[in-house]
C-alpha cells in the first residue's frame, strides 16, 4: 500500500471531511473500511491509519512494553487511549471528532500528506511546519543516504 501525495480539503461544520479520491482508491483494497485516527505524538498534526498499518503499528510498541511494569502499561494506556476508529460514508467523508481537530489546531481547512502506509492531517494554514527548506531537505536527505541502512518500525 502507497498513500502518496499532498492534498488539501475543508471540514464542515460537523467536521467531516471528504478523504482524497487518491487516498480512497488506495485503501478500498484495504480488508474492512476501518480507519485509525490519532493526535500525532510527536507533531502538531492527526495521523490516519488504515486498520492493517495501525495493528502492526500497535503491535510493535506493544512488542516493547513489559505487561509487569507499571510505566510500560501507562505509556501503553496513553497511546491507546488517543485513538478513534473511523468509518469513511457512503461518500467517502470521515467524522474527525472535534477533540482532536483542536487538539492538532485544525480550524476547517486541512491538508492530507500521504506517508506510505498513514496519512498525516494538517491545519492548512501551516504551510511551514510539515516541511523544511528546500536547503535543508537536499542537505539532510544527502546525508540520510549516506549513512548505512537501519530496518524501519
Amino acid at each position: 500500500m502507497r498513500l502518496l501525495g499532498n492534498i488539501e480539503a475543508k471540514t464542515d461544520s460537523k467536521g467531516r471531511v471528504f478523504l482524497p479520491a487518491a487516498f480512497r482508491k488506495v485503501l478500498q483494497g484495504e480488508e474492512g473500511s476501518a480507519l485509525v485516527l490519532r493526535k500525532d505524538v510527536f507533531q502538531p498534526c492527526l495521523t490516519l491509519y488504515p486498520e492493517s498499518a495501525w495493528n502492526e503499528q500497535m503491535d510493535s510498541v506493544r512488542q516493547r512494553i513489559n505487561r509487569w511494569n507499571p510505566q510500560h502499561q501507562q505509556l501503553y494506556r496513553q497511546f491507546l487511549s488517543d485513538v478513534e476508529i473511523v468509518y469513511p460514508d457512503s461518500s467517502g467523508r470521515i467524522l474527525i471528532p472535534r477533540r482532536l481537530l483542536e487538539a492538532a489546531g485544525i480550524d476547517q481547512g486541512i491538508r492530507f500528506i500521504g506517508m506510505g502506509d498513514y496519512i498525516e492531517v494538517w491545519n492548512s494554514q501551516d504551510t511551514e511546519t510539515p516541511f523544511i527548506s528546500p536547503e535543508e531537505f537536499t542537505a539532510s536527505l544527502a546525508k540520510l543516504m549516506e549513512e548505512p541502512s537501519t530496518s524501519q518500525q
